[in-house]
């Protein structure tokens, strides 16, 4: 038997965002930063003339313009990538998210299931979203656990470094932006922690940082000091998961650097994504079907 896990009985209606942003590919680059950064989004959809998906800009597209040393008023359909990948809202968010893994993309545009009608978006940070909201409404989430905590836990909870990503890759404040963008590329990240000479955390840099950058005209030459984002936030490998993500939410993060607990040295990454290719909620439960999560729609 197939195992059991939170997301199989949950359709994308469930978690998926309504509010699309959209913007014609003619518009320039620049204007697409604004969008981007206004709405907190990754990535917006680009339509032609008649209103019709067309493409797909992230965060990552844009860091390749800047790399490539487009100039900002470059037209979005320079840099799009088409055509758009779609699931459908009665899709269970397994198969999308087995969708998303294999076509190494993180958002889907999900149509309606009968006109095909563009109805949402679907990204990691929703699922997540949607996994922590039937947490913290479980009678056994520890954040619901109140004046009960002085009892025995005996529910088998997931630790962060069960979920992490291991291992931590950095680059020293001095390393150039085009240095950033190559590593950030090589390595598939959304982020670079930077450190100092004694090799000690000393900030972020991340595509919203160098996009941000390029949007001021900020030399690809110039250090990653310059614009790196402080502070480094950070969680214990031995933190619930549900505490870990909960942090990322009221902190508006997508990552947090995970120390090890004996040592205090980084040893690994917890992003948004991470929590939610874990395929479940907080605890073991989910996994072994003690909790039963039913689609209603």
């Amino acid at each position: 038997m197939a195992q059991q896990n939170t997301l199989r009985n949950l359709s994308v209606s469930r978690a998926m965002r309504r509010q699309i942003t959209c913007l014609d590919q003619k518009k320039t680059i620049g204007h697409g930063i604004n969008i981007i950064i206004k709405y907190k989004i990754n990535a917006l959809l680009t339509v032609d003339a008649a209103q019709q998906p067309v493409g797909v800009v992230s965060k990552t597209d844009i860091m390749g313009a800047y790399y490539a040393g487009l100039p900002i008023d470059s037209p979005l359909e320079h840099i799009m990538v088409s055509p758009p990948l779609f699931c459908k809202a009665g899709d269970s968010l397994e198969t999308a998210l087995e969708q998303m893994r294999s076509n190494k993309v993180y958002r889907l545009y999900v149509a309606d299931d009968r006109s095909g009608d563009l109805i949402g978006a679907l990204a990691y940070p929703d699922i997540v979203g949607l996994l922590y909201q039937y947490c913290r409404q479980c009678e056994y989430s520890n954040l619901n656990r109140g004046s009960q905590t002085h009892k025995k836990d005996t529910i088998d909870r997931f630790k962060v470094r069960e979920i992490m990503s291991s291992g931590i890759k950095s680059l020293s404040l001095h390393e150039t932006l085009n240095g950033v963008m190559e590593a950030l590329s090589a390595y598939r990240f959304g982020a670079m922690l930077l450190t100092d000479e004694d090799e000690l955390p000393r900030g972020v840099i991340s595509k919203t940082d160098l996009a941000l950058a390029y949007k001021r005209g900020v030399s690809p030459d110039a250090t990653a000091e310059k614009i790196m984002s402080v502070p480094v936030h950070t969680c214990d490998a031995d933190s619930l998961l549900e505490d870990a993500i909960k942090k990322m939410i009221v902190e508006d993060v997508h990552r947090v650097f995970v120390a090890d607990s004996n040592t205090n040295t980084l040893t690994g990454v917890l992003s948004l994504s991470d929590a939610a290719r874990g395929r479940s909620g907080s605890c073991h439960g989910c996994v072994s079907s003690r909790i039963k999560v039913e689609d209603h729609e």
